[in-house]
Formats: C-alpha cells, structure tokens, sequence
C-alpha cells in the first residue's frame, strides 16, 4: 500500500470511500454529491494537499484538508478522515499523517486541526498518538423551536459582505465551517434582530438547509434569547446547529432549555506543525 495525494483522484471515487468509511458513523451521513461538492468548496478544500493510502490503485483511506489562513495562522483542517472496513486495524490514519505531515510543514502550514466526536474513543486516542492536543469542546444541537410569544422585533438583512465580523462578539470561538471565511463562499444569510430602534442580536442561517451558522446578543436584556429565537423562528421553526463552544455557558443553558436535542459533542484537536519535529 501507498499514499499519494487525491488531486488526481475522481470527486466521485473520493465520494464512495467517504461515504463507505462513514456508513455506520455516529450520526447519519448525507449522501448528496452536490451537497459535499458544495460544503468542501467553501470550507476551502485543496485536494492537493489532501492524502489517499492506496492498494495499488484502490483508494481504501484518506485525509482530506481545507486550507486556509485564519486569524492571522495558516492552517491544515482535516474536513474528513476515513478507512474503509475491510482496512481497518491497518495503521492507515498514522501512516497517512506520516506523510502528509512533512510536506504541510514544507510548505509553511503552521497548525492542522480536526474536529472528533467525543464518544469516539478510538479516533481520540489515535489522534493523541500522533500529537494532537484537545483544544475546544463544542456541543451539537437539532430540532423544532419550542418557543412562542408575542414580543416585538424587527428583522433586517445584511449582505455578508458589508458585516463588520470585528464587531460580532465569540468569533474566535467558532468552528472552521462556521467561521467568517468559511461562510462569505457559501448560501448563508445575516440577519440583525433589531429592538427599541437599535440591532440587539444577530444570526447566520442558510434557509436551505436549516442549518444556522453564526448566533448571539449584541445588547442583552432578559428576553434578550426569546427574541433572537423568536427572529430564528420566522425564518426557519427547526433548526440544526454544530459545534456551540461549552465555555459559551449562557448560550447551551438557553438551547436546552427551549427545547432542543443536543444530538452529539465534539472536541476540536490540534496539531502545531511549525515547531513540532516532524522528520
């Protein structure tokens, strides 16, 4: 066996490996090729410096990294890890990091990071082994909006590219596919909940899916979070929202507390590539 890198390797074979790998994955994987066709696109996948271990020419492992530069740091994100059945046992993951590690650090990225679920102890002791450390927890949560009231807001759009994301509190606290850069190449839309004449919180939801990115007060007052939600709810009444920081305390007491599910947790592991001695 062998690895190369998977820029010369169909989406579509990519897409099978991902899909067998994941088949009996925690949470139920979407099967859609445009669906990851889109999501790796804005979370700036490179697939040449994405890595495949191959039998002769059967992909049967990979790693598959987004690039990009964030908060000043360059970063390798592992957006999807996976082996085949069949495979597994093999040391492929570590034998693949071997690899790729040494040329990420050739070209100057200076951190890698991934995002594991917690429950999954095997992964979580792998990824140890190779040197990444625990540097977030986040929670997941889905479901329908268990709120009602007849509060009164007002709602106003804002193009993503006039948002003065320094002004929006927690941005160091998101996740890759959450983040500003992440979220400008994608069918997102902003949102400000405006109260009393003046914008009292905001979110990013992209209406297609459901999915919302970004949420949080900008002023706060205690019907503050029913607004918000209330706002969320005019646009969407079920929701699906990944990776919520456990230090945001506020923030997880109020989605439990209308209602929500928390469907799984998740850590955010990383790997400092610039001074670690990768050989």
């Amino acid at each position: 066996m062998h690895v190369k890198k998977l820029s010369s390797i169909s989406f579509e074979e990519i897409l099978d490996c991902f899909l067998l790998a994941f088949e009996s994955y925690y949470v139920k994987m979407p099967t859609d090729k445009d669906y990851y066709q889109k999501r790796w696109k804005v979370a700036k996948v490179d697939f040449n410096l994405s890595y495949g271990m191959f039998d002769n020419k059967k992909l049967v492992g990979f790693i598959i990294h987004a690039i990009d530069k964030r908060n000043g740091v360059s970063i390798a994100f592992n957006s999807g890890t996976g082996v085949i059945p069949q495979y597994r046992g093999r040391k492929i993951v570590k034998s693949i990091y071997e690899h790729a590690l040494k040329e990420l650090k050739e070209i100057g990225i200076e951190k890698t990071t991934l995002e594991v679920i917690t429950k999954n102890d095997i992964a979580v002791h792998l990824y140890q082994s190779i040197g990444f450390n625990i540097a977030k927890r986040y929670k997941c949560f889905g479901g329908v909006l268990q709120i009602d009231s007849n509060q009164q807001f007002e709602l106003k759009e804002i193009d993503l590219l006039d948002i003065h994301w320094k002004k929006l509190p927690n941005q160091e606290l998101y996740s890759w596919d959450n983040q500003k850069e992440s979220i400008i190449g994608g069918n997102y839309k902003f949102f400000h909940v405006i109260y009393q004449n003046q914008p009292e919180s905001f979110f990013i939801i992209n209406p297609d899916q459901n999915y919302l990115a970004q949420f949080d007060l900008l002023s706060m007052d205690q019907n503050s979070w029913n607004r918000l939600f209330l706002a969320i709810k005019s646009i969407s009444d079920t929701v699906k929202i990944n990776n919520v920081d456990e230090r945001l305390k506020e923030k997880v007491d109020y989605l439990n507390h209308i209602g929500l599910q928390n469907t799984v947790d998740q850590f955010e592991m990383e790997l400092n590539i610039k001074n670690n001695s990768i050989t």
